[in-house]
């Protein structure tokens, strides 16, 4: 579930389900989330969600880190080590750099210019740091999976973040799949939106992405390694854009999901 912040403003939600619902937020990441549970379904349970939103071009925040916010925006996670080949590279990228605003930039456009958006054979998708650090390709996930473990093995707290993307022509359509981005911390300054992946694609805009999200896109939810509220059964989630389901208490791989998008009238120009 969307909710509104300094970007996004969720105007309203009209929820479809078979029985009731529960909205809960995690405790960790803040993320909301539609929970339906259905018991002894006789044919396919069917959840539709329309959501009417405005969105906002992201240009950075500042505020102050606590110390547990910093030390979660520091800290590996399985997918995204800060030891290794991605402490060895990121080191290397910031030589010689004395300030945060100078190393977050260089890890930008070091991983920016060595990686290729590139969704061709496997290993990609998965947000898989060492996979993107060896293979140079990858989509979303795989950019700023390396993004975000380069900048945190050298003390830059970052963090992820997953949505809808919209694309600039307004009108409608349908959305293909999720797409992904990052925030940097440095001091002084807050927090600084960075898009690596869309910047690889669209190198007119390298110098935009590194201290901007543009307004389409819709954020859902933050942060990877998740357990939701009520918690799974299953482990963890990698990360959580797609609806997931359990079935007796395991994970149900097979579910479907589409995706489509209006701008209305009467807020056409502000996604």
């Amino acid at each position: 579930m969307p909710v509104t912040d300094e970007n996004q403003t969720i105007h309203e939600v009209s929820i479809q389900a078979p029985g009731p619902v529960t909205i809960a937020r995690d405790g960790r990441e803040g993320n909301h989330a539609l929970f339906v549970s259905v018991e002894n379904p006789r044919e396919d349970v069917s959840i539709a969600l329309t959501i009417r939103a405005t969105r906002l071009e992201n240009a950075g925040r500042p505020g102050a880190l606590s110390p547990d916010e910093r030390a979660a925006d520091l800290a590996a996670e399985p997918l995204v080590p800060i030891d290794g080949v991605i402490r060895d590279l990121a080191v290397e990228t910031v030589h010689g750099l004395r300030t945060d605003a100078e190393k977050a930039r260089a890890i930008y456009e070091k991983v920016t210019g060595m990686m290729k958006y590139d969704k061709s054979g496997t290993g990609w998708g998965r947000g898989d740091a060492l996979f993107a650090c060896d293979a140079k390709r990858g989509n979303c996930t795989d950019f700023h999976a390396l993004l975000i473990g380069m900048a945190r093995s050298v003390g830059i707290p970052a963090r992820f973040a997953i949505g809808l993307p919209l694309p600039e022509a307004r009108g409608s359509g349908v959305i293909p799949g999720y797409h992904c981005w990052a925030e940097l911390y440095i001091e002084g300054r807050g927090w600084v939106p960075v898009d690596s992946s869309e910047a690889s694609k669209n190198p007119m805009k390298r110098d935009y992405f590194f201290g901007h999200h543009d307004e389409n896109r819709l954020e859902f939810s933050r942060g990877r390694n998740l357990t939701m509220a009520p918690p799974q059964q299953g482990p963890p989630l990698n990360f959580f854009i797609y609806p997931y389901a359990e079935v007796d208490g395991k994970p149900h791989a097979a579910v479907d999901h589409a995706f489509t998008f209006d701008d209305l009238p009467e807020i056409r120009g502000r996604r």
